[in-house]
This record gives C-alpha cells, structure tokens and sequence, in this order.
C-alpha cells in the first residue's frame, strides 16, 4: 500500500494506480486535461497534490477522500512543502511597471487543442529583456511553471480574474539568461571517473529525436525509477538548463560531456 501526503506528486499516484487519473478529474473539471498525456507529462510530474488542489479550487482532503478507496494510506501529519500564495501581497514589480514592458502570450487555445505551451514560453523566455514582465494568460494558475522559473531567477505573481482566466506575470530582475550554461562550471568535471565507477550500472536513453519538452520529462520518468546504484546515461542535443536545478532539487549529481555542436552526453546518478 501506497503512502501518500500533500506533498505527494501526481506521477506517483498515477504510476501506482492508474484508476487514480479518472478519481482526480471527478474531483474538478479543470483536471481533464490530465487526459491529455502531453499535458500528463508536463503537470504531473512536477505537481505534488496541494499545487494541484490550489490549481483545482478544492481541498487536499478531496484528494484523499477520493484516493483512500484505491488503496492509498492517507498521511495528514505531514506538512505542506509548497508555500501558500492566498494574500500574497502585490509584488513591487507590479507597481511599478509599465504597459510597454508587459509581453502579452496567451495559451488557453494551444492547451485547448491538446498541446504543450511549454516549448513556446520558453522561446518567448529566451527573448524577454532585463526589466520586462512575460504575462501568461491561461485558465488556471501555472504553479510549476511559476517554481520552475522562480529557480532561473524569476519573480512571478498570478490574479485570478475568474475562474476561466488567470493571469501571470512573470519578472526577469537582472541580466541572468536563463537559457546558456553557466560558463564558470565546469559540468564535465569528473566525467571519465564517474563513467568507470558506473561502468556495469548504465542505463541509457536517447532523447536526441524527441521535440521539446519531451527530454526533459522522459529523463524524469527514467530517475523516477532508476535504481540507486545506476547511473542515467542520456544522449541528448544540448545541455538542459531547465533540468539542471529539477536535478539539484531531487538530490541526483550529473556531468555533462559536450561531444560537438548539437550532441551532448549526461551522465545522472545519486552519491
């Protein structure tokens, strides 16, 4: 029997029991778009049972409620990791900026049509200047985009206008760009004495072919289940910068080889 809590992702309700999907999307029409397996792939992973009752507009005891008859054991002692945004005050940002420094993405119709945004927010990402505001407007708030970008070094702040349109509002502060590698760290450190020490424990991918933001989550889904005396050996395009801190926050160590323009290898594992 599985234990789960409020901190509890998504991914692992569905991996354990996969009558947990429809027993989520009972609990609040805007869960139907985990029907969508791009958008499974997306939300899920990086969404733990309190995010997803804030996105939903219901309680982690719904969740539970609906979840125990499946057989999951119910953990109520622990406490939320995530922090709550209810009267979260207006962020300075917001006060402050002007109307010519707000870029505007609406993405309800891409997700209405069974797509993932992510891949277009990030490019919209790549361009956005020191100073501007990236205003996503979508049907529910985007709370793991919000952590993920939050990470890059990201202010962000969401308004509900209603419960079809949510607007968020996220702020680049300084020169950092989110998506070139920190030329100072020297990811391939190491790498010929990791690869030795993993030599007989590899497993490998290749996420070369795969459209974003598919590598990203398919390495995901490999580490969710890589025993921990494996390495992840991962055949990939370019370094993955949005994966990095996920990496660093699930407590996995990395190198990364750059072979050439447009091949790059990863090497994932756990001390």
């Amino acid at each position: 029997m599985m234990t789960i809590n409020a901190n509890t992702k998504i991914s692992s309700l569905l991996k354990y029991n996969a009558d947990a999907l429809e027993a989520i999307v009972s609990i609040s029409p805007k869960f139907t778009k985990l029907r969508n397996p791009i958008l499974r792939k997306v939300i899920a992973a990086r969404t733990s049972i309190a995010m997803a009752s804030k996105l939903g507009g219901c309680s982690v005891d719904d969740f539970f409620k609906k979840l125990q008859p499946l057989g999951f054991e119910i953990d109520t002692a622990t406490v939320v990791m995530e922090h709550e945004n209810e009267n979260k005050p207006v962020p300075a940002f917001m006060k402050n900026i002007t109307a010519d420094k707000i870029i505007e993405l609406d993405v309800r119709q891409v997700i209405e049509s069974g797509k993932d945004p992510l891949d277009i927010i990030v490019k919209k990402v790549k361009t956005l200047q020191t100073g501007a505001v990236l205003k996503i407007i979508n049907s529910f708030e985007p709370t793991p985009l919000m952590h993920l970008l939050g990470k890059q070094g990201f202010q962000s702040y969401s308004e509900t206008i209603n419960d079809d349109l949510v607007n968020t509002y996220f702020y680049k502060q300084s020169e950092i760009n989110v998506l070139a590698e920190n030329k100072e760290t020297d990811y391939s450190k190491g790498w010929d004495e990791i690869l030795n020490r993993f030599k007989d424990k590899l497993e490998t991918i290749d996420v070369r072919a795969l459209e974003m933001p598919l590598p990203m989550h398919t390495i995901l889904e490999a580490l969710a289940i890589l025993p921990t005396d494996k390495a992840l050996f991962v055949y990939h395009k370019r370094i993955p910068v949005f994966l990095l801190p996920e990496l660093e926050e699930q407590q996995f160590s990395y190198r990364i080889k750059e072979i050439s323009d447009g091949e790059v290898q990863l090497l994932i594992y756990k001390n």
